[in-house]
């Protein structure tokens, strides 16, 4: 049997949160939970590895229990350099992103990003809301990596951009676009605490 772990997962947490008053989104509460916790809560049953992508509060980050790693460079160059960053330190096929502001989120979506990649034997499937593409919910193949290596390198960040550039497939979720709501400012962290009872 094959010893090497098959899926890995990441929780996007690098960011700088400019709209949230520079504030770590992560590290946010929300209903009294810190944001990330409900990114692992989801993301845990469907990976054998799961990491933390961050580039600052790195030991609060590393109390949630899990390998905490940053970007290859502290140029804070967005979602990708993160993948990368997970791609190198994974032991794994695949890898599954999410970020770590979208706390409607569960298991059965990434479970579902993972089935269409499979079915499709894409490199990466994208979750597709019906209108748009949401380019930081992905199931990926790590076998990737050479080649986010040399985009970045190339001074290229965009997430849409280098996706385009691969074999892909979209994981249709135009039935319940809802689940992609993220946090970005505190004004729409009040909101969903007020319109959802998240367990």
């Amino acid at each position: 049997m094959n010893q090497t772990t098959q899926i890995a997962g990441v929780i996007l947490a690098g960011g700088r949160a400019r709209r949230m008053n520079n504030q770590d989104k992560g590290l946010v509460n929300l209903n009294g939970r810190p944001m990330v916790s409900y990114a692992i809560t989801a993301l845990a049953p469907v990976v054998d590895q799961l990491f933390i992508n961050a580039n600052r509060n790195i030991e609060q980050y590393r109390r949630f229990g899990r390998p905490v790693i940053s970007d290859p460079n502290d140029r804070f160059d967005g979602p990708l350099a993160g993948i990368l960053s997970a791609m190198i330190h994974a032991d794994a096929d695949i890898l599954v992103v999410m970020p770590c502001d979208s706390p409607l989120i569960k298991t059965e979506h990434l479970r579902k990003l993972l089935l269409s990649r499979a079915q499709h034997n894409a490199d990466v499937a994208v979750a597709f809301d019906g209108i748009r593409q949401h380019p930081v919910f992905l199931a990926i193949k790590t076998s990737l990596r050479s080649g986010l290596q040399d985009y970045l390198a190339g001074g290229h960040h965009k997430v849409a951009t280098w996706l385009a550039q691969q074999n892909g497939v979209q994981a249709d979720f135009s039935h319940q676009p809802e689940i992609f709501t993220n946090i970005n400012t505190l004004t729409e962290l009040s909101m969903l605490e007020e319109t959802n009872s998240l367990s």
